[in-house]
């Protein structure tokens, strides 16, 4: 059992986790069955998706899908109540950097990399946290809503991750995840946010194999010794917000973050 596992705290949930089968989602797709849920995760990777069935075994679905296709969260959704006959919570994770279609510095930026980066963080999460509200709404039950956001949205770091799409999406997630939860708070939907630092993922590569950054990050984050983060640094918070712990608290965004947002780095960013 893994040092952040709760056993029992989401026993008897049916969660979708949009983007569930690698990196910071793949993560809470294992601590939300180790505290007793059944869900259905979404993943762009069919070889992923194999993987975490395998792995986690018969509560767990796994769906190779495009989340920034409208249908699909509705997909995952159907499948959850087939399988499990209820929907409690989503977890929104999928997103990535843009840099590939050209996101960047402003005055660098493509119309390519604005309107994919968007696409991508932004119009993905919009679709997901549609489906779950309007199901939501149908069951007359409640529910929760956790979308990632990014310590970007807020602390920027103009030297080493300069992409103003992907900061411009995640600062409109949190202004999204409030208006909803502002908004649906009298139906009982609850909508918050999980802001994670610099964390070791396929899509933090780059950041990763760059000795200036990984320095720079040493005093940026500086909680246990200065370090990028790791995916299961976010699964208790990510727990928290799918159990019922959390059902007094919406329109909230959790800095996960090793200090970043609150720290002076050595090294100018």
């Amino acid at each position: 059992m893994r040092p952040n596992s709760q056993p029992g705290l989401l026993a008897g949930k049916v969660l979708v986790v949009i983007g569930g089968t690698t990196g910071i989602g793949l993560s809470a797709t294992r601590a939300f069955v180790e505290a007793g849920a059944r869900l259905v995760a979404i993943g762009l990777d069919p070889q992923s998706a194999a993987a975490v069935e395998q792995e986690l075994g018969g509560g767990v679905r796994a769906i190779c899908a495009d989340a920034t296709q409208p249908g699909v969260a509705e997909r995952a959704i159907d499948e959850a109540i087939h399988a499990w006959g209820g929907f409690h919570g989503l977890y929104h994770v999928a997103g990535g950097s843009g840099r590939k279609f050209g996101d960047g510095p402003l005055h660098e930026l493509s119309d390519d990399g604005w309107h994919k980066t968007l696409e991508l963080n932004l119009a993905s999460a919009m679709y997901s946290n549609r489906a779950a509200a309007r199901r939501f709404l149908a069951q007359e039950t409640g529910g929760s809503i956790l979308n990632a956001g990014s310590v970007l949205a807020n602390s920027p770091s103009p030297r080493f991750f300069a992409t103003h799409a992907y900061a411009t999406a995640k600062a409109a997630i949190e202004g999204f995840t409030k208006s909803c939860a502002a908004y649906y708070a009298r139906s009982n939907i609850r909508f918050n946010v999980l802001a994670p630092g610099l964390v070791a993922t396929p899509m933090a590569a780059r950041a990763q194999t760059d000795a200036e950054i990984l320095n720079y990050v040493r005093s940026k984050q500086p909680l246990d010794g200065g370090r990028i983060g790791k995916p299961e640094d976010l699964d208790a918070a990510a727990v928290y917000f799918m159990s019922d712990a959390s059902c007094f608290v919406t329109g909230q965004v959790l800095s996960v973050d090793g200090g970043w947002s609150v720290t002076e780095a050595g090294a100018q960013g």
